[in-house]
Order: C-alpha cells, then structure tokens, then sequence
C-alpha cells in the first residue's frame, strides 16, 4: 500500500512539473541552427515516421545530437533514455526492470537489440561512434509483434549512416587523459557503376593506462585497456525505379588487455577471504589462505602485503592475473532488398554475425597476489610432511557463434484510412560457450587416485584445468506476424497486431572435474579412504552428487529435470556427456487506441504481450546441474501516452503497468553443507512480479539557440510472489533484511563435519532457510533516474563561425544487484556532472570539440551491487581423521567464526575522463 501511494505521488508531481524534471532527447537540429528542435524520422513500426506520431514510447538519438551533448557509449544511452540501464562490463541490458541476468547463450536477452535490422545479441554495436550510427532508437515496452525475438523488454534499433550519391569524406581524431586516442574517418560517393554508391569507414581505438591501477609490481593496470579496431564497408543499389537494395560488411578485432566487456570495472572494499578453499565446498585453492598464518613460506607480490588496495581506494589492485579481453574472426553481414509494387512494397532483410570471444582472468577476482605457501606440517591431507600448494589459477572463457536471420514482410504503401504490414521471420544460431580453468602447478597433471573413476576402470590423468565445460547450443526461431493502422474517424486509429512464434534449442554439453588439496577431496562418503598419501588429486567427474547423474545415482536409467537428458562418460577423454533440449511458442501482440487531433498532439492507449523462450543453465559456472531447464517468461503491458508541442515545449509522457510473470533469475545455491556436492544451478522463474512507472521526455527552447533536454522515469518493480529460495551470501538468512521462512535451527550430527546434516551450513551451524521476496525489488531497477542537458550557439560572426557550450546533469537512485535485497548487494545513488564546447569553424570543414566528463570525480555505479559472503580462518585446527577413512589431518575446517558477514562488489562508472577531439569534413 506504501509503494502504491508513493507511486501516484510521484506521477501526480510529475504530472504537475514535467517542464523541469524529463528529458527529451528524440529531436534533431536543423542545418540552419543547430539547436532548434526538429522532428526525427524514425523507423520503429517498420515504416518511416515521425517521432512524434508514433503511438509508442520511443527515444532516439542522432548522430548530430549524440556529437553534440557527447553520447559515446551504451552506457551514454542509458542516462539519458528513460529506464534503460546498462553494464558495460557484462554487456547486459534491461528496461523498466526487464533485463538480462545472465550471459548463457541458452538462455535468452530481454532486449532485442537489431541493427540494420538484423537481430545481435550484443548491445555493443549501439555504442559505435557517430561517425558510423545514423541514430539510434530505443523502443520501450514489450514490442511483441513485429520486434517479437527477446523484445519482452523493448527493442533497440541501430542504423547505419548509409552510402551517399555526393561525394563526402570525413577524418576525425581525439585524444584524452590516460593515453586513450581515436582515430577515424569515412568516404562515400558514387562508383563508377550508374545506380551504385559506396561508403567505407574506419575506426581505431586504443587506451594504454587503466582507469584502475595494479600496485604489484611488472603487473598491467586495468579498467578500459583497450586496442580495437572496425573496418566497413557499405554497398547501395538502384537497379530501376522499382527495385533497390543495401548490403553492409564489418570486420571487427580487439586486441584488449584489461578493458571491453568482460573485464574487471568492479570495486570490491573488504578484506581477502581467508579460507582455504574458495567458497564453502568448493573445489578450487584460494590464495587467501596464505594471509591466514597457518602456513609457512608464503609468496606475495603485494607491496601492502595482505592488505588490499581497495579498502582505500577504489581505483586500486592486487593481482597476480591480469584480465585480457580479444575478439577475432569477427565478420557482421547485413543486407536489405526492396521491390516497391504500386501500393506496396516487399522487403527481405537477411543477414548475420559470426565472432570468437575469449576473457582470461583470475579465478576468484577477489584475492591476494600469493602465488605459493606450504601447509603447516604434522599431517597435511594424507599424513605426509608438509604441502607446498601454487594456488593461483586463472580462467579462459569464450564465445564461438554464429547466427544467421531472414525477414519477409510486405507493407502497404497506398493512400487510405486502412494500412497493413504482415511478415515472415526465421533465425538460427550456433554458441559455442567452453570455459575452463588454469593452473601452472604440475601437480594438476598428475594421475589422480585409482578407484575415483569406477565407472570407466582408471582414472585419467589431469590436463591441468580443474574445471573445463564445453556446451554448444543451437536456437531456432521462426515466426509470423501482421499489424493494421485503421483510421475509422477524423483523429482516431486503430492499431492491433499479432505474432506467432516457436522457440527450438538443442545443445550437449560435456564436462571434467577434479579437487586438488582441498575438502572437497576427502569429505564425501564417497571418496572415504582414497586418500592415503601422495598427491591429493581427485577426478570428481564421475561422483553423482558433483556431476549430475541420476542413472548411476539411481541405480537405473532416466531424465534428470525437464529437457535434460542422462549422463554418460568418455572412457578416452574422462569427460561426462549430457544433452538438452526444449520447444517453446506463444501468440503475442497488441491492440491500441490512438487520438491525434492536430499535428502537435497525440494521446494513446495501448496493450502488448510479450514472451521471451525458457532457456536452460549450463556451462560458465555448473556442473551439469540437475535442473537446468527454465520455463518462458510472459508480460502483459497497459501503456497510456501523450506525446505534445506546446509553444517552445514538446512533450513525450508514458504511463505503463506491467504484469510479468517467471522471470529468469540465475541461481546458485552453494552446498556449505559437509557433503561433497555441486552448487545448486538453475534459472530460478519468480512467478510473478508487477513494474510499472511513469516516463517523460522534455525539449524545451526558452529562447533561440538554447535548447534544454530533460529525461526521467520513476520505475517501481517489485516481486508480488516468490517463496523458498535460498541466498547463497545468506543462506540461513539470518541478515536483518533477510524474510526467512521457518524458523532458525541448529544443524544435526557432530561439529564441525555436520555428516549427518546435508542442510547445514557448517560456516554458521545452523540449517540453510529460503526466503519470501515478496516485496523486493528487482535487479537493477532505479526507482528514480534524471538527466539534464543545456546547450546554447554562440555566433561568433563570419570569422569565428559558432560556439556551442553544453552541460549535462546525470542522477541515479539506489538499486539492488539481486532479488535479495540486503545491503550487501545494494548500491548508493550517485550523480554526475559533464561539459563540452564544440566549435564549429566557418565553412564547416573544421570542428573541435573540448570535454571532460564526471568533472568531479565521484563514483558512479552502473548497476546494484553482489553480494557475497565473507570468511576467514578463524577456527581451531580440526582433526578429520575419522570422516576420511582414518587419515589424521592437520587442516582449518572452522572457515567463519564469529557472526554472519558478506561483502559487496560495486560495479563502478568511468572515473574523471577529458579530452579534445578535432573532426574535419573535406
């Protein structure tokens, strides 16, 4: 009841005051006066409009306007686009509360993301400079009809500057404070084939010193290390009155050290887990435990020691592992053929993308620059002398896809009160998604113990990678789809649409596991008395309980969850084997009401339904998890707008009201129970949640050339129905913004092995309890964000051509990383302010621009934050001789001691960046 009256305050304020607290940047400038508002033609129901009468919540942004208020990334977009948030370190975006919440291809984007009209599954080529991108449009809401693919969210369009018949050539370069410069330019004209024109463009960015720095010496810096280059290319044909076409080749490389998608842009201000694993029966060394002084012969490369930077300043590391980030073998097609019969046309769109991705890193991010330490001698792990452990291990991710789509459709071009669209569309995809471990140790190439593997006879040896997953998935959609515009009266239309659409994925995935020197290699009844000296290398991939196999743990044969099928094993590689597969399909689409009166007013209603496929959790973090398979997501949308010009104010107002159900929440629940068992994986589906909100987008031109933007979005999205699930930073939710379910209970069996207990949480001694997130708020749903541009044209006379000052104002409120909404995972509001001057020289050839951006240097945070839970070893040495067989063992179990704690990792903004840029025009 307090949320709701919070939201009618909030919209009736809004209502009252919209002149000063939206933003609208979906207007261009004129070549005559760069600042007055004019309207853009944009292409969001697949026919060229104008912005202002198109019954949808629409931001757009154009070349010429991103240039400049200086909108340079997606993560720029987002500020100034209404509930559009944004991470740039994992490319996941969402809108109004509707996002992606993770980077398995076998599962689905919430946003489709199309450019030129040929659906990605990255946000990154929205972020291309101006140089390149014509505009960009960002369609909010469910675009369940002719988006359909993932567009459950909303739909951004990225289209091309394209070739033109004049001859035009453009070189532009730029260079800012930690030795990052730009260099790019373009040319295009006409060929000397009649009907034929050409562009081609170029881009190199390269950045040498990170935005954070590593204190460990002959270590690189990270935060924003990059080396990228794009090339394109840009054919357009006009074989005849009738018939033309467009086709456009990229060619995409990076050559990245800490910087791009998937790097480190995080601050985590706690100090170093200490346990001797990572994570409660993990399977992988932590180097942290060489700070917790029960080992010997420690090496650190950190200067402070076991101190981490980060306590004081976020700008700071230590790691023994740099991040890299490249992309190679990177080809996007994209093409466009039309036939324009007498009142229609006929358009086949088809193109796609094939691109490898790799991301090397330290594994976890967050740990000291230890690279060696010999366990305390007495009994180390099998009664020999003492251990000398190398516990530093890296990761290698990639991606290795491909997809190709077609698109058909036929609009109507005549005159009438009655338009139409109908359509075809089919797309395939291949993923590619292996990611394993490293480790220079030798000692994870040795053979593990015999009888580890009975289901194969011997074990093999390690390869030197105690994880390695390998799935491949291949998607196959198609659909059908039409829409009619109906103007039954003077100023009234009508607007309904409907798709059909099937989702088919199929994947394998296989997979290899071992332990080395750490619990998990000795405290599972089914490992009991293997280990008896030696080296403690244990292949785990044959254990049921870690690698899901209910034939063998059953005793039988069958399908463990939906869509999964049953495990078997490679006798000549060691690795396990499983196939998945599912079907989905859903009719969506909408039916509007729209009053526009005048040229300068138009008010709409409107309802969409929107579905994204399930999916299923495999690969990047899961063993083989038993329940891998998620259920589809649905929306259904209640959308009222009014988009109007009054005097020097042009308005664009939404009002909407989500229901959403099963939304796709990725999961783990870590066994801190004693047994040796995998994390509890899965693609959690809240059953219901409801995200509702109110939009605006102002332009206001006080005098001539002064032009004010303001864009803002109250979001309230919150979980109306979800029960059970367990927070694996708390997971016996004793947190005071924990909702447990059930009450608080003591484990069962004998400290500090709890064996009898599987439910335990041996880091407490208490049981795992669920939680009821009634209420909570989704991931990365700000309920307010503002952003505010003014900008003015100085004329400087026929010598000194014009000056254009802008100034911007940039606030986001808190926001929460999670459906657990505890302060661990909470991140602050925060504001930022930017400048730019751009001048323009008589003539037009020459422009320079000077900028700098968050001028006062403050933290900004791009998303909610992760939690996590904070251990130490803290405990008395334990003997563990009769859970492993009758081996003493001199080995810390007692992780925690002392009150639950977590830790928080902030996914930070850009830090204080300035800058000139020089664009000349021949």
């Amino acid at each position: 009841m307090r949320n709701d009256l919070r939201l009618r305050s909030a919209l009736a304020l809004g209502a009252s005051a919209i002149a000063i607290t939206a933003a609208a940047p979906a207007f261009a400038q004129s070549k005559a006066d760069p600042n007055t508002v004019t309207e853009v033609v944009v292409t969001a129901e697949k026919r060229e409009q104008s912005i202002q009468h198109v019954p949808v919540a629409i931001s757009a942004f154009t070349s010429a306007r991103r240039d400049l208020i200086g909108i340079s990334s997606v993560a720029d977009l987002t500020n100034f686009t209404p509930g559009l948030q944004y991470s740039s370190q994992l490319d996941r975006i969402s809108l109004r509360g509707i996002g992606r919440n993770s980077n398995v291809h076998a599962a689905d984007a919430s946003v489709a993301v199309y450019s030129d009209g040929i659906y990605t599954t990255s946000t990154v080529e929205a972020g291309k400079s101006p140089l390149f991108v014509d505009r960009v449009e960002v369609l909010r809401g469910p675009q369940g009809t002719l988006y359909g693919r993932n567009s459950i969210g909303g739909a951004i369009n990225v289209i091309s500057r394209k070739p033109t018949s004049d001859w035009y050539a453009e070189l532009r370069g730029s260079y800012e404070n930690y030795n990052h410069s730009r260099l790019e330019g373009a040319v295009s004209g006409p060929t000397p084939i009649p009907g034929v024109d050409f562009r081609v463009a170029a881009n190199w960015d390269k950045q040498t010193q990170g935005w954070i720095k590593n204190i460990v010496p002959g270590q690189p810096d990270e935060g924003n290390v990059i080396d990228t280059k794009l090339v394109e290319g840009q054919l357009r044909f006009k074989f005849n009155d009738r018939f033309d076409s467009w086709m456009k080749l990229s060619w995409i490389k990076w050559d990245n050290g800490g910087g791009g998608p998937g790097a480190r842009a995080t601050w985590t201000p706690y100090p170093w887990d200490t346990t001797h694993e990572y994570s409660s029966g993990g399977t992988s060394l932590n180097t942290g435990y060489g700070c917790s002084g029960r080992v010997t012969a420690v090496v650190n490369t950190n200067p402070l020691g076991c101190v981490n930077p980060a306590l004081t300043d976020p700008r700071k590391i230590a790691t023994a592992i740099p991040y890299k980030v490249s992309l190679d073998d990177t080809w996007i097609f994209a093409s466009q053929w039309n036939y324009h019969f007498d009142g229609f046309d006929v358009r086949y769109i088809t193109g796609g993308t094939h691109y490898h991705y790799t991301l090397t890193g330290p594994t976890p991010a967050e740990q000291p620059p230890i690279t060696s330490y010999t366990l305390a001698s007495g009994a180390p792990l099998g009664g020999g002398p003492g251990l000398t452990l190398n516990p530093s291990e890296g990761f290698n991710y990639q991606e290795i896809e491909q997809w190709w789509s077609h698109e058909v459709n036929i609009a109507s071009t005549h005159e009438g009160p009655l338009q139409w669209l109908v359509g075809a569309y089919y797309y395939s995809e291949r993923a590619d998604q292996p990611v394993y471990t490293t480790d220079a140790d030798p000692k994870w190439r040795s053979t593990p113990f015999q009888g580890t593997c009975a289901f194969l006879g011997s074990c093999l040896p390690g390869i030197g990678r105690r994880f390695d997953d390998r799935p491949t998935t291949h998607i196959r959609d198609h659909a059908f789809f039409g829409q009619i515009d109906w103007t039954f009266a003077p100023a009234w239309k009508i607007t309904a649409g409907l798709r059909y659409s099937e989702n088919e994925k199929q994947g394998e995935e296989a997979v290899r596991l071992f332990c080395f020197a750490v619990r998990a290699c000795f405290t599972a009844p089914e490992l009991n008395g293997l280990i008896a000296g030696g080296i403690p290398l244990v292949d785990l991939t044959q254990v049921p309980s870690v690698v899901s196999n209910p034939a063998i743990a059953a005793g039988g044969t069958g399908v463990y969850g939906k869509g999964v099928g049953v495990t078997t094993y490679d006798p000549a590689t060691g690795f396990a084997h499983r196939n998945y597969g599912a079907k989905w399909s859903a009719t969506t689409g909408t039916v509007g009401l729209q009053y526009e009166p005048d040229r300068r007013t138009l008010a709409y209603i409107r309802y969409s339904r929107g579905f994204k496929a399930g999916g299923f959790r495999v690969g990047i973090d899961t063993v083989l998890a038993p329940n891998a398979y998620t259920e589809a997501e649905y929306v259904d949308d209640i959308e009222l707008g009014l988009k109007k010009t009054i005097g020097p104010f042009v308005f664009d107002l939404a009002l909407f009201h989500y229901d959403y159900k099963n939304d796709q929440v990725p999961l783990s629940i870590a066994n801190t129970g004693s047994g040796l068992s995998a994390p509890n994986a899965v693609f959690y589906n809240i059953p219901k949640a409801v995200s509702q909100g109110f939009e605006a987008e102002v332009s206001w031109t006080p005098i001539r050339k002064m032009l004010v933007t303001l864009s803002y979005s109250y979001l309230d999205a919150t979980i109306k129905n979800s029960s059970g699930t367990v927070d694996s930073a708390d997971p016996t939710a004793q947190l005071a913004t924990a909702h447990p379910i059930g009450a608080l209970t003591a484990c069962t069996g004998t400290a500090p092995l709890f064996s009898a207990d599987p439910s335990c949480d041996v880091y407490t001694g208490f049981r795992q309890r669920g939680q009821n997130l009634s209420g909570n708020t989704l991931p990365n749903s700000p309920k307010n964000k503002l952003a505010v541009n003014w900008l003015y044209s100085f004329d400087l006379g026929d010598h000194g051509g014009t000056l254009t000052p802008s100034l911007t104002y940039i606030y986001r409120d808190t926001q929460f990383g999670s459906i657990f909404n505890s302060a661990s995972s909470k991140s602050p509001s925060w504001d930022q302010w930017d400048a730019r001057v751009t001048w323009k020289l008589p003539g037009n050839h020459l422009t320079i621009i000077a900028y700098g951006k968050n001028l006062a240097d403050k933290l900004g945070y791009e998303g909610g934050a992760g939690a996590f839970r904070l251990a130490g070893a803290t405990g008395p040495t334990t003997a563990l001789g009769a859970a492993t067989g009758g081996a003493s063992q001199g080995y810390v179990f007692n992780v925690q001691g002392g009150p639950l704690q977590t830790y928080s990792t902030y996914p930070l903004t850009p830090p204080r960046t300035y800058g000139i840029e020089l664009q000349y025009k021949f």
